[in-house]
């Protein structure tokens, strides 16, 4: 007879980052969520990152880094105020 071993499954806290235990959960989730938003800003008003650069005041490799969710240079308030810059477009 062969044991069914599966790990034991924990319901997710709704937080990814601190589910894996970092210190800046919070933070990094709060970023994600507003890259994400960011992006479909973006696709929904159908810029390219070249033009999207421009309206955010950043070089394309920057928007470039944002649209990937390479979000280390980024902070919660400047992510914020992209929003709203793309808001007025």
């Amino acid at each position: 007879m062969r044991l069914d071993r599966r790990p034991p499954i924990e319901a997710s806290s709704g937080n990814v980052f601190a589910d894996l235990g970092l210190l800046d959960a919070i933070d990094l989730d709060t970023k994600v969520r507003l890259a994400v938003k960011i992006t479909k800003l973006v696709a929904a008003q159908h810029l390219s990152q070249t033009r999207a650069a421009v309206l955010l005041d950043l070089s394309q490799p920057e928007i470039s880094a944002l649209t990937d969710y390479r979000l280390d240079g980024f902070s919660v308030e400047r992510l914020m105020n992209f929003i709203a810059a793309l808001g007025k477009t």
